[in-house]
């Protein structure tokens, strides 16, 4: 059993049973042309979409556990089926624009970088200066960079669109490679 796995089965194991919970957050495993992704789900929308060899993978998971107050667990979520399909129709060059609702949870701060991060349009960056001055903190540039590492809804809350002043292509969570094949990728994409 992974890390993961073990992860989620010991909410089950805590007594944390799915109809003592509030709500409860369902993930699944979905593929993609950059590895395998986990993808976690509650009825307010997508909380997590993770590649599955990140480091920060497990303490995401404590942090979401946490932060909605509920047990993880395997399962199936009509959010879940959307963004799997939603995601192929991204990689196949035929979506610049999701629809499924995405759900993350943090700080009123870091909520408020992700949302701006939503706005980014397609095919295009900004530097973390710019999206520093775009919440209205131009001096927030270290704090934003946080924000944007902490976000745990990748591609769907696009962090890669994010770049260095000068133009380099600076922290991405799921590795810089993949960050620079997401930009290639939504710039030769029909906007």
């Amino acid at each position: 059993m992974s890390e993961t796995e073990l992860l989620m089965a010991t909410d089950v194991s805590r007594g944390l049973r799915r109809s003592e919970q509030t709500q409860c957050v369902l993930t699944t495993m979905l593929d993609s042309p950059l590895g395998r992704l986990l993808a976690a789900a509650t009825d307010d929308g997508i909380c997590l979409l993770e590649y599955t060899d990140r480091r920060m993978l497990e303490r995401n998971l404590a942090t979401m556990r946490r932060r909605f107050e509920a047990s993880v667990m395997p399962g199936q979520h009509e959010w879940l089926k959307r963004l799997s399909d939603e995601l192929a129709a991204y990689f196949e060059g035929h979506l610049t624009e999701f629809t499924v609702p995405v759900a993350p949870r943090g700080t009123p701060f870091q909520e408020r970088v992700w949302q701006e991060l939503r706005r980014i349009p397609h095919g295009t960056t900004i530097s973390y200066e710019e999206l520093a001055a775009r919440i209205g903190q131009p001096t927030a540039v270290r704090a934003v960079a946080n924000a944007n590492g902490q976000n745990r809804v990748n591609i769907l809350i696009p962090c890669h669109r994010v770049i260095g002043k000068n133009g380099d292509l600076t922290g991405y969570g799921g590795g810089l490679w993949r960050k620079r094949l997401l930009l290639e990728r939504e710039r030769n994409q029909p906007r």
